[in-house]
C-alpha cells in the first residue's frame, strides 16, 4: 500500500505539473573539420598522421548500464556548499543520502525510459528552500548537462506559483505541501541503450593531388565491433595500419611505411559515433619529399690518401632523385564512363550539325548564282532585235552635217570621200520579189 500510494501521489503531481524541456546534445548530420594540418615526410620513412578523441572510446558495459546517471544538489546559501540528495542510474535504484529524506524525495522509477527526472518533495519544510540542480551525466558519450530551479517556501497557500526569472524556474510551495522541481529530458541518449559497438565507426580517405574531396577514395573502416575494411589502390593498401587497440585508447592514428612519392595527397580521419551524436572530421595534407643527402666523410690527411687521388668513385647524382611518378587518375563506376561518354558525343553531334549548316550554305549560294545567269541571260535574249524591220532614216541625220566643212584635200578620192560621208545616198528600196520574178521570166 505504501509504495502504491507512492505511485498515486507521483502520478497526481506531475499531471499538475509542467515540464521544463533540457536542451538536447547536439547532432550533426554532417562532418565538421576540427583539424587541418600540412605534413611532410621523407621518402622510405614512416609518416604517421595523429588522430585521437577520447570520446571514441568504446567502454563495453559491464557495470549493468551504469553509463548514465542523474543526481539532484541542494545549495542553501550563496556561501554555503551544495550537498548531493539523491542520485540514480538507469539500470539500478535511486539512493537518497540523508535518512530524513527517504520518504520525502522520489525520482520516477522510469526516469531513463521516459525521460521524466523531476524530483518530488512530498512535504515542503523550511530546510527545503535553496537553489537545486538537476544533473545529468553520461560516462560513455562524455556528455554533461545541468538545469537550476530555486525552491521558495511560503505560508500562504494562495502565493505558490512558479515563474521564470530570466536565468532559472522559480518555484514557490506552501509550507507542508508537496513540491515538484521538473527536469525533463527525452533526447534519445538519455532515454535510449543502443548497441554501442553498432554505433560507432572510423574510416581513412585519400584524395590524390587535384582530386576534390567528394571523389576521395575509401583507404580503412574500422568498426568498435572489431570489424576492420581495406580498400585503396594496390600499392598503397599493404602499407597503411592502424593501431588494433584504437578503440581502447581512442588512437585513430594512420601509419604509412615506407614512403613513396606517390603518396603525396589530402588524407582525411573521420571520426562518427551516431549514439553520442559525434561527427568529426581530421585533414592531413601530406607531401613527400626526397631524402636528405649525408655529406662524404672527410679523408684525414694522416691516412696516406690524397685528395687528389680518391679510391671510391664520385656517386652520380641523378641516382639519389628516385623513381619519377606519374599520377593517373582512373574513373570510378560506370557513371563516371557514360559521362565521359556524353561529353565526347555532345562534341560530334555539334561538329556534324556545324557541318551540315556549312554544306546547305553552300549549296544555297551556288543555286542562287545560277539563277541570277540564267535570268541575266533572259534578259538579254529578250532585248535582241532585228535590224531588219528598221529602216535607218537618213534625213534626220542631215540636220547635224548641214555645217560645212572647208578642207583642203590632197587629191580628188579623198574629197569624194568626205562628200559622201557629209552627204550619203539616199536609200534605195528594193523589191526582192520584183527581181525575182524578173530573173524567173528570163
Amino acid at each position: 500500500m505504501e509504495l502504491l500510494s507512492r505511485v498515486l501521489l507521483w502520478k497526481l503531481v506531475l499531471l499538475q505539473s509542467s515540464a521544463v524541456l533540457l536542451s538536447s546534445g547536439p547532432v550533426t548530420a554532417g562532418s565538421s573539420v576540427v583539424s587541418e594540418s600540412a605534413v611532410s615526410w621523407a621518402v622510405g620513412t614512416q609518416a604517421v598522421l595523429r588522430c585521437q578523441s577520447p570520446r571514441m572510446v568504446w567502454t563495453q558495459d559491464r557495470l549493468h548500464d551504469r553509463q548514465r546517471v542523474v543526481h539532484w544538489d541542494l545549495s542553501s546559501g550563496s556561501g554555503s556548499p551544495g550537498r548531493r540528495l539523491v542520485d540514480m542510474y538507469s539500470a539500478g535504484e535511486q539512493r537518497v543520502y540523508e535518512p530524513h529524506d527517504h520518504d520525502r524525495l522520489l525520482l520516477s522509477p522510469s526516469a531513463f525510459h521516459d525521460g521524466n527526472f523531476s524530483l518530488l518533495i512530498r512535504a515542503v519544510g523550511d530546510s527545503d528552500e535553496g537553489l537545486y540542480t538537476c544533473n545529468l551525466h553520461h560516462h560513455y558519450c562524455h556528455l554533461y548537462e545541468s538545469l537550476a530551479i530555486r525552491l521558495e517556501v511560503t505560508d500562504d497557500p494562495r502565493a505558490a506559483r512558479a515563474y521564470w526569472d530570466g536565468e532559472k524556474e522559480v518555484l514557490v510551495a506552501a509550507r507542508g505541501a508537496p513540491a515538484l522541481l521538473t527536469c525533463v529530458n527525452r533526447a534519445h541518449v538519455w532515454t535510449d541503450r543502443h548497441l554501442e559497438e553498432a554505433q560507432q565507426v572510423v574510416h581513412w580517405d585519400r584524395q590524390p593531388p587535384g582530386v576534390p574531396h567528394d571523389r576521395a577514395d575509401r583507404l580503412l573502416d574500422l568498426y568498435a565491433s572489431g570489424e576492420r575494411r581495406a580498400y585503396g589502390p594496390p600499392f598503397l593498401r599493404d602499407r597503411v595500419a592502424v593501431g588494433a587497440d584504437a578503440f581502447a585508447r581512442g588512437d585513430f592514428s594512420l601509419r604509412i611505411g615506407p614512403l613513396e612519392p606517390a603518396d603525396e595527397g589530402t588524407y582525411s580521419c573521420h571520426l562518427h559515433h551516431h549514439y553520442c551524436g559525434l561527427h568529426e572530421r581530421r585533414v592531413f595534407h601530406l607531401r613527400v619529399t626526397e631524402p636528405l643527402e649525408e655529406p662524404p666523410p672527410r679523408t684525414s690527411p694522416g691516412n696516406g690518401s690524397g685528395s687528389g687521388h680518391s679510391s671510391a668513385p664520385a656517386p652520380d647524382p641523378t641516382l639519389s632523385r628516385g623513381r619519377s611518378v606519374i599520377n593517373v587518375i582512373v574513373p570510378e563506376g560506370r557513371a563516371q564512363f557514360f559521362q565521359q561518354l556524353g561529353y565526347v558525343l555532345a562534341t560530334l553531334l555539334l561538329f556534324i550539325l556545324l557541318l551540315i549548316t556549312v554544306v546547305l550554305a553552300t549549296r544555297q549560294r551556288r543555286r542562287g548564282g545560277y539563277e541570277y545567269s540564267d535570268k541575266k541571260s533572259g534578259k538579254s535574249k529578250g532585248k535582241d532585235m532585228n535590224m531588219a524591220e528598221f529602216t535607218v532614216a537618213t534625213g534626220d541625220q542631215a540636220l547635224y552635217r548641214t555645217e560645212d566643212i572647208q578642207l583642203d584635200y590632197k587629191n580628188n578620192i579623198l574629197k569624194e570621200r568626205a562628200e559622201l560621208a557629209h552627204n550619203p545616198l539616199p536609200a534605195k528600196n528594193i523589191d526582192l520579189d520584183k527581181e525575182f520574178r524578173k530573173e524567173y521570166c528570163k
